[in-house]
């Protein structure tokens, strides 16, 4: 089979998955960039004039979702007494509490607590070398793209918007040109989907746009400085804290649509500024049936917290708890207020009245001087202010317990005391059943990451073509270093049947994803599983059938090792018993022959040890060479250099000599 070359557009870009760039053509002109000369581009200005009518009619779909977004960031910066109606008293306290904020942090402090790990597995034997090859490398693909802090990144952002995006693309500009696979966070506010679809897979087109500095973009693609072209679309933007200025960009829009190729889907995709076509897939020749990518699909996977009908995005936890924590906030506010007019003291003071107001407020004054007759205080009284009842506090009270019921945010939950439980068993076990909203989120998050690893794969299986080191961490710890390439992952002949070739089998592979097990309760809990199982006999060979049954019942992370290590320890004792018999029966011929009680003191010294010789071979290690025979022989402390092996030499010459006549 011929072997793929990697595909040469690839050049240094913004958010474009392959860094495509034109290579030829003018774009003012006739001609599209990489078009063949004499031949019609497929793309040209008056598509690019129907996909912006139709960027435009996505962005209108989704300005509901936009403007949630953008108010949401403000919540979770605290400055959320913009979108409440103010008090017409300027001087009436702003405050923010964190209690929303605080569940937040929680709730991405348990999803890094859980960071997903990746196992692929083969759907056919004959790729399960191939599968492991992939187990070990994915992980630094990942670790090669900083992904731990784009999870990181996408969490935050899923927690406040709803959806957290990730892009999943090949960069041909990274690893000094040979080109790798690039996994990004990207933002909502630049995605646009078909309005009424609730998967991203499902949308007819899908849009990225990005804003680029103008001199940048002159830099990259000179051809647009004769044009004067911009892109008239205009993004949402966050409220930002400092100054952003974006008049000196432009917006360039990177567009993804599916076509059909007989009965198969390809993606094609095109980069554009304005009206001006900066590069299209479509239009060149190798990949106008094969399409951009091999796997057909869109690179964004969407992360959803909570789902909405009708919409691939969701909402998130500040959506659902920004109405207990706004009247937390105004029952702050009228709490704060209170209590500062009643700390300080304000005064009503008579129109004609004879006190000095000047030395009455200066509290260094010790006389303060009246006229006239009377009493000073019929013309000064103090405002009396009235605190406010208990019951206010209550309710703001009640308001934090709703907004902790609500988000799952128990007090134990954030390692908090408990009232009336002080067992740390009973702790931990009200903590892990507090959990199971966190849990929930995390397992939608892994069906995601998944996704992920999926699109990781495919790229892998496309471009891969030259071979590549990657540093892993094997087995036992130990750092090595493994080569790999696209080779195993490509199509394979299946051969022939009846005179017929039966095709190209692909090989597929299946993704398990486990936690690596980050929290400290997760780790002293495992521990704590694998201890009880020790005490329990369950890795003791003479119990290895029941061991094994009682596995069958059971159901904990990493259970498949411990069934392979007990049946492993099953086998080793019943090897050591059948070998045990074979040399009771040598050791009673001996003593049939030469009257000893050889096979009697195998017999006790058997008895005499706990679980006999089996147990303590198993015990022992067996060194590099050494045969089972030998290792009995030691265990059992039978004399000669080879062990059990001259034991049985010497019965065999005793008998032989014993049956020989004496002359």
């Amino acid at each position: 089979m011929e072997k793929r070359r990697a595909l040469p557009w690839s050049k240094p870009d913004s958010l474009t998955p392959t860094g495509a760039q034109p290579q030829g053509g003018s774009v003012g002109g006739a001609e599209v960039p990489n078009a063949q000369a004499g031949q019609a581009a497929a793309v040209g200005k008056r598509e690019i004039e129907k996909a912006q009518q139709t960027l435009m009619e996505y962005k209108r779909g989704k300005e509901n979702l936009e403007r949630r977004i953008i108010e949401n960031e403000q919540w979770y910066k605290l400055q959320h007494w913009g979108q409440i109606k103010k008090s017409k008293n300027p001087g009436d306290p702003e405050p923010a509490s964190a209690w929303l904020f605080s569940s937040i942090a929680n709730k991405h402090a348990d999803a890094m607590d859980n960071y997903p790990a990746p196992n692929i597995l083969p759907r056919e034997e004959s790729d399960t070398a191939v599968a492991s090859q992939l187990s070990s490398i994915l992980p630094a693909v990942l670790e090669q793209n900083k992904f731990e802090k784009t999870y990181s990144d996408t969490w935050w952002y899923k927690l406040k918007t709803g959806t957290g995006v990730l892009g999943v693309f090949w960069s041909g500009a990274k690893q000094k040109g040979l080109g790798d696979v690039d996994v990004r966070k990207v933002d909502l506010l630049n995605l646009f989907w078909e309005p009424g679809i609730t998967d991203i897979q499902k949308s007819q087109h899908v849009f990225h746009v990005e804003l680029m500095d103008n001199s940048l973009l002159m830099a990259r693609y000179p051809q647009l400085a004769e044009t004067q072209n911009r892109s008239t679309i205009d993004v949402a933007k966050y409220v930002y804290d400092d100054t952003v200025d974006t008049t000196a960009k432009t917006a360039v829009i990177d567009w993804y649509y599916k076509a059909m190729d007989g009965t198969r889907e390809v993606l094609h995709y095109v980069k554009f500024v304005g009206n001006e076509v900066l590069y299209a897939s479509e239009n060149v020749p190798e990949l106008r049936e094969r399409g951009y990518y091999d796997h057909g699909l869109y690179p964004f996977v969407l992360d959803t917290l909570f789902p909405e009908e009708g919409t691939p995005a969701g909402f998130g936890y500040i959506d659902v708890c920004k109405s207990p924590q706004l009247y937390i906030d105004k029952l702050d506010q009228v709490i704060l207020k209170n209590a500062v007019l009643a700390a300080r003291p304000r005064f009503f003071i008579r129109g004609d009245g004879a006190v000095n107001e000047e030395e009455y407020a200066d509290w260094e004054k010790d006389f303060v001087h009246y006229n006239g007759s009377g009493k000073a205080a019929d013309s000064i009284q103090q405002v009396e202010v009235k605190p406010l009842p208990g019951i206010y506090e209550a309710i703001r009270s009640n308001k934090i317990e709703e907004l902790k019921e609500t988000s799952g945010n128990r007090d134990f939950s954030q390692g908090g005391t408990v009232a009336g439980v002080t067992a740390a068993s009973a702790i931990a076990a009200l903590q892990e059943a507090g959990s199971k909203l966190s849990r929930d989120m995390i397992k939608a998050s892994y069906r995601a990451f998944t996704e992920v690893n999926a699109l990781v794969i495919e790229l892998i299986r496309q471009f891969y073509d030259e071979p590549r080191f990657f540093r892993i961490t094997g087995e036992q710890g130990m750092m090595q270093f493994m080569q790999f390439s696209n080779e195993g992952m490509r199509g394979q002949a299946q051969g022939g049947d009846f005179g017929m070739e039966i095709g190209m089998r692909e090989p597929i592979f299946d993704i398990r994803v486990s936690s690596q097990k980050s929290s400290p309760f997760s780790t002293v809990a495992q521990n704590e599983r694998a201890k009880e199982l020790y005490g329990m006999g369950f890795f003791n060979p003479q119990l290895a059938d029941q061991a094994m049954a009682a596995l069958d019942m059971m159901d904990f992370e990493g259970i498949e090792k411990v069934r392979q290590r007990v049946a492993q320890n099953g086998m080793l004792f019943q090897q050591v018993q059948m070998m045990q018999a074979q040399l009771m029966q040598l050791a009673a011929i001996v003593d049939a022959q030469n009257g000893t009680s050889i096979a009697q003191g195998i017999a006790g010294g058997a008895d005499g040890k706990a679980g006999g010789a089996g147990a303590a071979m198993a015990a022992q290690p067996r060194q590099t060479g050494e045969t089972e025979t030998n290792q009995l022989g030691k265990v059992l402390g039978t004399p000669g250099t080879a062990g059990g092996e001259a034991t049985a030499a010497k019965a065999r010459t005793r008998a032989a000599e014993a049956s020989t006549p004496r002359v």
